[in-house]
């Protein structure tokens, strides 16, 4: 699978706004809290339910990456998504393990597995 995703029965603000304080405790940060469903009527293409992007990043991890591979920029900010499917709501993100797999430089394999397990313990404090 190229991702984690849990599902809950919590609201996806609910579910937003303890994912922004368990992100803090794994020392990441919210860049962007983006609510893709409230652009996407703004322009007339609405969507049932709601979903929002959270774009994250701990800047040490970050640093890491690039300074190893540019292009590891790519893949920068983290980027986790609470969403509503099914009449539930649903958190998660792409691995970050199976992203960096695609730049082909295994010094970067342990800075994705540290950084996958620290968002992954963040979602699953969070549901």
């Amino acid at each position: 699978m190229f991702d984690y995703t849990v599902k809950t029965d919590q609201t996806v603000e609910a579910v937003v706004e303890k994912l922004k304080t368990t992100l803090k405790e794994e020392e990441f940060g919210v860049l962007w809290d983006f609510n893709l469903s409230e652009t996407l009527e703004e322009k007339g293409q609405a969507i049932d339910g709601d979903y929002r992007i959270l774009e994250v990043c701990n800047p040490k991890e970050a640093k890491k990456v690039i300074t190893a591979h540019r292009e590891g920029g790519y893949f920068l900010p983290c980027k986790l998504a609470v969403f509503t499917k099914d009449g539930s709501t649903h958190v998660g993100m792409p691995k970050p393990t199976k992203l960096i797999e695609l730049i082909e430089d295994e010094s970067l394999q342990a800075v994705a597995r540290d950084v996958e397990m620290r968002l992954t313990r963040a979602i699953d404090k969070t549901v």
